[in-house]
């Protein structure tokens, strides 16, 4: 038995021990299986955020390019390549504007991260920018924005080196005037987009230049310079002494006009006050019009300069008549003389002397008609013709009565430009031919196909001879410059305000040539609203005006190919030397 209890013992044990070491393998085979689904879970799980994850940036990606495909704006101002304009250069070939690169400021609204925080770091660099403005056009949801155009190189840096997303730049082109405000009535300018809007720059669009833009032709190839008649040197003379005028006698504005009699070119040309076109937020200022040819102005008694011609002209008149100065009343009203010279005088001393009513007569006899078909016949009545857009249109009285007729004699009654005034004096002492003014470059054979005769010769030989006499004796001897022979003629106007003459403010004016022998050029002044120099008599145009003329003949005549003569003397002088 008890053996029997030992085997029975001894396999219950074993028994125990075969369950055990059986069950071992079993519980260890299910630990390593359910270990291995777990890895499994988390594996899927990390593959599916990361699947997730780049499933959110690319609908992202798509979205941004179908916004960006949808937006003409953004398409508008990416797929053009800037485009440069033509150079403009003098007639030596100087620049006078030219196209450089610039980066213009952009955003991608959708791209924006934080709006308050791009607004203000922008701000920071460009604090003209209208915050508010600015907030709207980041918190968009257009695909495209300009923000700001034309950056300086150092707002470019500053701009790229803040890193906000969805901001960007675009090449553009702009405008440059190495000159500034040198020539600015003559050049004009362009708008943003560098499309021309004044002067010669709007000239050159209308002439071809849109149209070739508009076509695609214009590409991005630097196109031949448009060369002007300008000579810059010349040029700064006048701007010079147009300030300098303004300065001397205290006037709100002064010009100044440098034309050739043989061809029509205009060499030089200036008004002040000025604008700087690398600057254009002044041009459209009333005070910086440009009074050569956009501003109409009663001339005063320039305007007898054309009544002498058409006198002798008429045939009813020559170089020896005298004419009864006496005053005498007309339709109610008297014309008497300035200063009185006389009972009577000669053509050329009507003209010296300035005689109101010695014009007047002198216009009655040629008749309204007449003398109406004469202004017209110089273009002193009508819009001038030529390449620069801002030309105004000269005034006159609808119905030309006699007394119309006798004040319009000595300036009064008709407002025309300078421009027009310059012209019809060349076209009396040039030999008679009326040339349309040019901005461009014209030789003396294009100048012979264009002009027209509007006096004769003999006629013409007369006012040289009646413009010298003034120069040397008359009202013209403060622009007189020796060796040069300038003569010409005076005009003081009294301005008209609310439909009277203000006999405190005047419009001054001088009108000369040179050499006046054999006329190459015409120079042509004004000053608006000119006072007293400390110093002399009045504020007439023969202390300002013509003054101004003597300044501009005698630093540019040698500029202008014209040397001086100083006669018999002088040419001995020079064979001693």
């Amino acid at each position: 038995m008890p053996h029997l209890t030992s085997l029975r013992a001894l396999a219950a044990r074993f028994r125990r021990n075969g369950a055990a070491s059986k069950c071992a393998p079993l519980q260890a085979g299910g630990f390593v299986r359910q270990r291995q689904r777990g890895q499994r879970s988390r594996f899927l799980l990390a593959t599916g955020l990361f699947c997730g994850i780049y499933a959110v940036i690319g609908g992202r990606l798509i979205l941004f390019g179908a916004t960006n495909t949808s937006s003409s704006d953004y398409i508008a101002a990416m797929s053009h390549q800037p485009v440069t304009r033509p150079d403009i250069v003098d007639r030596n070939g100087k620049i006078l504007a030219i196209d450089i690169k610039t980066a213009s400021l952009f955003a991608e609204p959708k791209r924006i991260v934080d709006v308050d925080e791009a607004t203000e770091r922008l701000a920071s660099v460009l604090p003209n920018l209208d915050t508010e403005a600015l907030y709207r056009k980041l918190s968009s949801k257009s695909g495209f924005a300009w923000l700001e155009r034309k950056l300086t190189p150092r707002q470019q840096q500053e701009i790229f080196a803040l890193g906000i997303p969805g901001i960007g730049f675009r090449t553009e082109k702009r405008r440059f005037y190495p000159g500034g405000s040198t020539a600015a009535h003559i050049l004009g300018l362009t708008n943003i987009d560098n499309a021309g809007i004044a002067g010669m720059e709007k000239y050159i669009d209308d002439s071809g230049f849109s149209a070739l833009l508009a076509s695609g032709l214009a590409g991005g190839e630097r196109l031949e310079p448009v060369k002007l008649s300008i000579d810059l040197s010349v040029q700064h003379i006048l701007n010079d002494e147009i300030v300098n005028a303004m300065k001397k006698y205290r006037a709100v504005a002064a010009g100044a006009i440098v034309l050739d009699v043989e061809t029509g070119e205009i060499v030089a040309m200036a008004s002040a006050p000025t604008f700087d076109p690398n600057e254009p937020g002044d041009a459209l200022k009333k005070e910086n019009l440009n009074r050569i040819s956009a501003g109409v102005f009663e001339m005063g008694s320039t305007f007898k300069i054309f009544t002498t011609g058409m006198a002798l002209d008429s045939g009813k008149f020559n170089f020896n008549s005298r004419v009864d100065t006496t005053p005498f009343r007309v339709s109610g009203h008297t014309i008497k003389e300035f200063h009185n010279k006389g009972s009577s005088l000669t053509v050329p001393d009507i003209f010296k002397y300035s005689s109101n009513v010695g014009s007047a007569r002198e216009a009655d006899a040629v008749g309204v008609e007449g003398h109406r078909e004469f202004l017209t016949r110089l273009g002193l009545l009508s819009r001038v013709k030529t390449e620069l857009p801002e030309v105004a249109t000269p005034t006159q009285p609808k119905v030309w009565k006699k007394i119309n007729s006798m004040t319009i004699s000595f300036g009064h009654g008709v407002s025309t430009t300078p421009l027009n005034t310059a012209v019809a004096a060349a076209s009396l002492i040039n030999g008679g031919w009326y040339i349309p003014p040019t901005f461009l470059p014209r030789t003396k054979e294009e100048a012979d196909a264009v002009k027209t005769r509007v006096v004769s010769e003999a006629t013409s030989a007369d006012m040289r001879q009646i413009f010298r006499i003034n120069g040397e004796e008359g009202s013209g001897r403060q622009a007189n410059v020796p060796g040069f022979h300038v003569g010409g003629k005076t005009g003081t106007a009294e301005k008209v305000e609310n439909g009277r003459y203000n006999h405190n403010k005047r419009f001054n004016a001088f009108v000369g040539a040179f050499p006046i022998e054999k006329p190459r050029y015409v120079v042509l002044s004004i000053v608006d609203e000119p006072q007293v120099e400390p110093g002399k008599p009045n504020a007439q145009a023969g202390w300002n005006a013509a003054p101004m003329v003597g300044n501009i003949v005698r630093r540019s005549a040698a500029l202008l190919g014209v040397k001086p003569d100083f006669g018999p003397i002088g040419k001995s002088l020079m064979v001693k030397f």
